[in-house]
């Protein structure tokens, strides 16, 4: 009998990839897969443990699906980062559960699945490992223009917000030979972009090659038109990783330099390793390389921020003026340096007004940047229907801003590179017109 299993995915690029693995494992076993819940003989739940509003949807999402498990015979699994993290009280918790997995287990997932499928007892395999990159096993994507490839897994930061060390234990490296193998094959499948992933993608050492000489490998594959990689840490950015990223056609000029905060007395509590002075420097070494554009992350409301350190965030931000950032507020995660040490002492509405100033900040930096580029041309790669409207084609500029435009204005197919004239903009999004005669079909 073949079994159909649903699955569902919530965090990080890393997560999509485990999924694409799981799939292939479960795949190589017999299993078939389909795209509604309620014709699955197994439903998975690929988890995020980083923040706070993942672990609500993953819990909404098992209280939704106790019923359908009472009027029907269906295993019911949890992978990823919130089973490693909150395995007891998952399953103390949740007798909805019949299967948990960690992110370093799922070669063991066919025959957790079978087991309860067949005999109906629960199991988990939620031991990390210091070995497995799931190295030889090629994911099963679905077809498409943008592929991930994981090159390392695990970290061995340790800051004291971050929960990944926990559930992804601690750092290795995939070999550089399967990750080129890896991207040929894809290239081969037709895939034009891939974006290379890892917790700090600096840290990357396989078989004694640096991460440098990685990206400008996988970047000189034929067929492959565009690569990204994310993140790095801010503490150990090598200047040749910049030089690749500045003069490399096929890498883009973009690089995601997670910030975190702005306060040196934040940043040590952090465990960041740098300082606020030192960040800064990075991004002037950055820049004068050339047109490289920076996004980052950024975290309001770290235990026992004073309004005066958030204010110094705010104004590194204003002077940084990124492309775009990610903003979040401080939520504990169990098991952390700062849930073990430090008091999460800033109030909720406070957290939630210093994002609101933070967010409502860079949009207006977001805007002015987009706006600077109306009436020039820019590079697009063609990736999909825009979100909007299936009338509407969508892609990125090299420094990853959103490209919407008209499909009847040019012939255009999935993967084609096409020249973007830009009418308008808004703070996330680049309205334009394709320029005929620079367009590159196929």
């Amino acid at each position: 009998m073949s079994y159909r299993v649903y699955v569902q995915t919530f965090g990080c690029q890393m997560n999509e990839y485990d999924t694409e693995l799981v799939r292939s494992l479960l795949k190589d076993r017999g299993f078939a897969f389909t795209e509604h819940p309620e014709q699955a003989d197994v439903v998975l739940m690929n988890t995020c443990a980083i923040r706070e509003n993942a672990h609500n949807r993953v819990y909404g999402h098992l209280a939704e699906w106790k019923a359908m498990k009472q009027s029907r015979q269906v295993v019911i699994g949890v992978l990823g980062c919130m089973a490693q993290n909150l395995k007891k009280e998952l399953m103390e918790s949740q007798p909805v559960i019949d299967v948990l997995a960690g992110p370093d287990s799922y070669r063991q997932l066919p025959d957790l699945l079978t087991k309860a499928l067949e005999h109906r007892e629960p199991s988990m395999a939620v031991d990390l490992s210091e070995y497995e990159t799931y190295e030889a096993i090629l994911p099963e994507r679905k077809p498409g223009v943008n592929a991930w490839i994981a090159i390392m897994r695990g970290c061995d930061n340790f800051c004291s917000f971050c929960v990944v060390p926990y559930t992804r234990g601690r750092e290795r490296s995939r070999p550089a030979q399967g990750i080129l193998e890896e991207t040929h094959a894809l290239a081969a499948q037709g895939y034009k972009q891939v974006t290379l992933l890892g917790q700090n993608v600096n840290s990357y050492r396989g078989d004694e090659v640096t991460f440098t000489k990685l990206l400008s490998d996988v970047a000189d594959v034929p067929g492959i038109q565009r690569v990204r990689f994310t993140s790095p840490h801010p503490k150990d950015f090598p200047p040749d990783l910049i030089e690749v990223v500045a003069h490399h056609p096929n890498v883009c000029r973009h690089i995601h330099l997670p910030l975190q905060a702005g306060s040196d007395r934040i940043l040590d509590l952090m465990g960041r390793s740098y300082t606020r002075a030192e960040y800064r420097a990075l991004v002037e070494e950055i820049r004068e390389q050339g047109n490289i554009a920076l996004s980052t992350d950024v975290i309001a409301g770290f235990c026992t921020e004073s309004h005066d350190e958030f204010l110094e965030t705010y104004e590194l931000v204003r002077e940084i003026e990124f492309q775009s950032a990610y903003i979040f507020k401080y939520s504990e995660r169990k098991n952390t340096i700062a849930y073990r040490k430090f008091p999460d002492d800033v109030p909720e509405a406070v957290k939630s007004e210093r994002v609101t100033q933070l967010v409502d900040l860079q949009r207006t930096i977001s805007s002015r940047k987009n706006r600077q580029v109306i009436g020039t041309d820019v590079d697009v790669l063609v990736e999909g229907n825009a979100k909007k409207s299936s009338r509407q084609w969508m892609g990125h500029t090299e420094s990853n801003v959103t490209v919407v435009w008209d499909k009847d204005a040019l012939p255009l197919s999935l993967g084609d590179r096409i020249t973007i004239k830009v009418d308008d903009a808004s703070a996330s999004t680049l309205f334009g017109t394709p320029v005929p005669s620079l367009a590159s079909v196929g």
